[in-house]
C-alpha cells in the first residue's frame, strides 16, 4: 500500500489530547491595550474618549479578523499542509457540511475511482442522522472532522460556554457514529470569534481552513470550480468543496461534475490527495 493510499491510523480512534492554550500576539497586544487604557483612566479620567475610541477600534479589529477565514491573528490556523507533505506532492481535498445520503456516496465513489483520500468536515446533527454513512466514509479510508453540531449562521457570535457545547456535542456525535474522534475543526463559512481558540485547545482540536476554495455551492458551471481550485495549485494546498445540503439546493450537478476533472488534474500534475491527518502526521501543530 503506497503512502498516498493509507487508511486511518489506530491512533485516530483515540480522543485527542487537550493542549495548552497560547494566546496569539494579537490577543496579547489586545490585553495589554486594555490594561494600558485602565491605567490611563486612573491617571487621567478626562482621557476616557481617547481610551474608549482606542479600545473600540481594537474590538473592531478582533471582530474583523474572525471574518477572514484564513487569518491567523486570533490563533493557529492550518491553511496549508506542512512542508514535507508539500514536497511529497500531497494536497488535501476537503468536503464541508455533510454527510448527505444523496451527495456523499457519489463523492465517495468518485474518490475511489481515482484512489484519492479526502477529509470530511461533518456536522454533528447530520452524523447522528446518518451513522451508517459516517461508518462508510471511515471504512473507505477517509477522515472525518468537526464542523460544529448545528452549523449555525450565528456561530461567530457565540461565547465560550456555547462554543464548548457546540463543539463537544459534535465531537461526541461523530465518535458515536463511526468510532473516530476528530482532531481538526473548521468553522461554518470559516467565521469565528476570539473565544474559539481557547475552547479548541481544551478539546484538543486544531483549526483548519484552506488554501483555495471552489465556491461550488454557488458556481454556475463545473469549469469555474475547477479553475478556482487549480489556479497556481501546488503540493501542500488544502482545497475546499462541499457535500452537504447546500449542494443539493444550489448546484449539485456543478459540484459532482467538477470532481472527476479535478482529480484527473491532480494526477496529471503528479499530486496526491491525502487526508489532513496523513499530511500532518509527522508535523507538530501549534
Amino acid at each position: 500500500m503506497s503512502p498516498h493510499e493509507a487508511t486511518l491510523d489506530p491512533a485516530d480512534f483515540r480522543p485527542p489530547t487537550p493542549r495548552r492554550w497560547r494566546a496569539s500576539s494579537t490577543i496579547r497586544a489586545s490585553v495589554a491595550l486594555h490594561a494600558a487604557g485602565l491605567g490611563a483612566l486612573a491617571l487621567e479620567p478626562a482621557s476616557w474618549p481617547w481610551v474608549l475610541g482606542t479600545i473600540g477600534a481594537n474590538h473592531s479589529l478582533l471582530t474583523g479578523a474572525g471574518f477572514v477565514p484564513r487569518s491567523a491573528l486570533l490563533g493557529p490556523n492550518l491553511r496549508r499542509l506542512p512542508a514535507d507533505a508539500a514536497a511529497r506532492g500531497e494536497v488535501a481535498l476537503t468536503f464541508d457540511d455533510g454527510p448527505d445520503p444523496e451527495v456523499t456516496p457519489r463523492v465517495l465513489d468518485l474518490l475511489d475511482a481515482q484512489q484519492a483520500k479526502a477529509t470530511f468536515f461533518v456536522v454533528g446533527e447530520r452524523a447522528r442522522t446518518h451513522p451508517k454513512l459516517m461508518r462508510e466514509i471511515v471504512r473507505r479510508g477517509h477522515a472525518v472532522e468537526n464542523h460544529t453540531d448545528t452549523h449555525s449562521v450565528h456561530f461567530a457570535w457565540y461565547g465560550p460556554k456555547r462554543l464548548t457545547r457546540e463543539l463537544s456535542t459534535a465531537q461526541q456525535a461523530i465518535a458515536d457514529a463511526c468510532g473516530v474522534a476528530p482532531v481538526f475543526f473548521r468553522a461554518p463559512m470559516g467565521f469565528r470569534t476570539p473565544f474559539l481558540e481557547p475552547v479548541l485547545s481544551r478539546l484538543g482540536l486544531h483549526l483548519a481552513s484552506w488554501t483555495r476554495r471552489g465556491f461550488d455551492t454557488v458556481a454556475r458551471d463545473a469549469q469555474t470550480v475547477i479553475d478556482r481550485l487549480t489556479n497556481n495549485l501546488a503540493g501542500g494546498d488544502i482545497l475546499l468543496l462541499h457535500d452537504g445540503v447546500a449542494v443539493i439546493r444550489a448546484s449539485r450537478s456543478t459540484t459532482l461534475a467538477s470532481l472527476p476533472n479535478l482529480l484527473q488534474h491532480l494526477r496529471d500534475r503528479n499530486l496526491h490527495s491525502v487526508t489532513l491527518r496523513a499530511g500532518c502526521r509527522n508535523a507538530r501543530l501549534s
